[in-house]
């Protein structure tokens, strides 16, 4: 057992000389020993709750991670904080509070470190914008950190195939179409979730888990287990065991999360065919470094990354099938292999990317997984647009997509409530491009997915014939011609504000260029004439959003980040 020496870490000031006494005095309430008191204080930081299967076994995992905390000399103090479940969220208002919860999961776990004054962090997250947020927190606050994903969901089985919660989504679409019965429905939403975990497909999650593993914040290999799997749990001791490791180093986040950590995730994200909110939330991590590092950086990475795994929405497979074949290790040694990761950046585990995965071996005769030199295509499944509809640009997720070029005529809606009704009642046509618009960060507030409705549009067979595009946002788990995060957002009178039903919208992938055939005169006198739209929210949580939040490209965030810091929380 380590004799620590407290005058340098954070706790000394709850634990250490006679005017702590009261503050010790809980301590011993809650059956600590002077020995325990003595040793480094540990947040265990998870966002269990019974809102959904994504965070229902993070509480089982935060024991164990608890075990190897006290396994490496230290002390432990589990706490949870919020989530917001997209799944359950989506499609109605209550996606509003989706991206906002990113930041406040990232505040509250820094109030609880801050007030506390705990000398290292183990973060655990299952769904969506929970993983950005604890990795937010511990960019922020910057004292050693381990994050660990609680793991996916198991797919369901559906006559014989392999079923998402997106096939239920596109089924409402189906069912709307007359093409799915109600006992068909019914079946189908009964067996597609069948235990713990996070969405199965590499949608946000998934996404952000494997960025956690390639920026260096996760242990190799810890990401893959399935939620329900034991093997989660030998993980999450080996996590609490680590973090302690990193205090003896004092190796921190911001140690890790460098420049080019966060292209070795932007990487990933692109060889993966991940989700368009990667765009959002590297952007925010890399805020919380005082790293600039914006949508466009992101998505230039993206453009110029090979796209060398199958997974759902874009292809076949899930993120079972990853563990199944080695794991989000397999997908970095590929990278690693054709010189496209930087391999000389540290890790938790003390040691570089390259050095964790020196001895991982590529697996044969599986179709998961391809070698870059076998890339599925030469570009990553992101790619940035910017025109005279989007100045500050927008992103499209081009993983499986057939074409890369569309030019339609404009059907305007000011919310998505608006647009899914007139999906649900083919008040559409082939051709239409779709704009959802007032949905942004500050107009929503919160920059909804827009889940519901392209899952609509793909279960009426139309997915191929119609393009969509929102200030707002995509779940991971959209396909087709479908552009979000549009700036400047409507709401501030950016060009998607000024769109009226006609306009003729040309959105070009391999040119990166979405733009509407108007000329600037015409785009000129419509902005001259654009009145601010009202909302309804005007207090609580939403509205406090809506005041700080900035634009998408820089990751909709709420706060001046690392940059403008005078102290960190880590060194007071």
């Amino acid at each position: 057992m380590t004799d620590w020496d407290k005058s340098k870490l954070p706790s000394r000031h709850v634990t250490e000389g006679p005017e702590r006494a009261p503050h010790r005095s809980y301590y011993y309430a809650m059956g600590l020993t002077e020995a325990e008191i003595a040793q480094p204080f540990v947040g265990v930081a998870t966002c269990w709750n019974e809102a959904a299967p994504c965070n229902i076994a993070l509480s089982r995992q935060a024991q164990s991670v608890k075990q190897g905390v006290k396994a490496g000399g230290g002390t432990p103090r589990e706490f949870t904080t919020i989530t917001v479940t997209d799944g359950i969220a989506m499609g109605h208002q209550g996606m509003k509070s989706s991206l906002a919860s990113r930041d406040a999961i990232a505040d509250t776990v820094e109030l609880t470190v801050r007030g506390h004054c705990y000398d290292a962090l183990v973060g655990l997250a299952g769904c969506d914008k929970s993983l950005p947020g604890m990795m937010m927190a511990m960019l922020r606050l910057n004292v050693p950190s381990v994050f660990m994903y609680g793991g996916s969901i198991l797919p369901g089985k559906y006559k014989g195939r392999d079923v998402t919660v997106v096939d239920v989504f596109e089924a409402v679409g189906q069912h709307a179409a007359g093409n799915m019965s109600d006992e068909d429905l019914h079946e189908l939403e009964c067996v597609a979730c069948p235990s713990a975990g996070a969405c199965g497909g590499q949608f946000t999650a998934n996404t952000m888990a494997t960025v956690s593993e390639a920026i260096g914040l996760a242990l190799p290999g810890s990401a893959g287990a399935p939620a329900p799997y034991e093997d989660r749990d030998r993980w999450a001791t080996e996590s609490g065991r680590a973090v302690m490791d990193l205090v003896r180093r004092n190796l921190r986040p911001r140690d890790i999360v460098t420049r080019r950590a966060l292209e070795n995730a932007a990487v990933v994200v692109g060889a993966t065919g991940g989700s368009t909110n990667a765009g959002l939330h590297l952007p925010a991590m890399a805020h919380e470094a005082g790293i600039s590092f914006t949508m466009d950086d992101v998505v230039e990475i993206m453009r110029r990354t090979p796209y060398i795994a199958d997974l759902k929405p874009g292809g076949k497979y899930v993120a079972y099938d990853v563990y199944r074949v080695g794991g989000i290790p397999v997908i970095i040694k590929a990278l690693l292999d054709a010189g496209l990761l930087h391999g000389d950046c540290i890790t938790v585990t003390g040691e570089t990317l390259a050095e964790n995965h020196a001895e991982v071996v590529f697996p044969p005769d599986q179709d998961v997984i391809f070698p870059v030199s076998r890339a599925l295509s030469k570009t990553g499944g992101v790619v940035g647009l910017k025109g005279n509809l989007a100045p500050e640009g927008g992103i499209v997720k081009i993983a499986g997509m057939k074409t890369l070029r569309f030019e339609g005529t404009a059907l305007c809606f000011d919310c998505e409530e608006d647009a899914f009704k007139a999906v649900e009642e083919r008040a559409y046509k082939a051709g239409d491009v779709i704009v959802i618009r007032y949905e942004g960060p500050k107009g929503g507030p919160g920059m909804r997915e827009m889940l519901s409705t392209t899952a609509a549009i793909y279960g009426q067979g139309m997915g191929e014939q119609v393009a969509l595009i929102t200030d707002g946002r995509f779940s991971g788990a959209t396909r087709g011609f479908c552009v979000g995060h549009v700036g400047p957002e409507a709401a501030v009178g950016g060009p998607i504000a000024l769109l009226r039903n006609g306009d003729r919208v040309v959105i070009d992938a391999e040119a990166g260029r979405i733009d509407v055939l108007l000329d600037d005169a015409e785009l000129a006198r419509r902005r001259a004439e654009w009145k601010p739209r009202a909302t309804d929210y005007n207090a609580g949580a939403l509205w406090k959003y809506a005041q700080l939040v900035g634009p998408a490209h820089l990751g909709a965030v709420t706060n001046p980040g690392g940059a403008a810091e005078t102290h960190c929380y880590a060194d007071q």
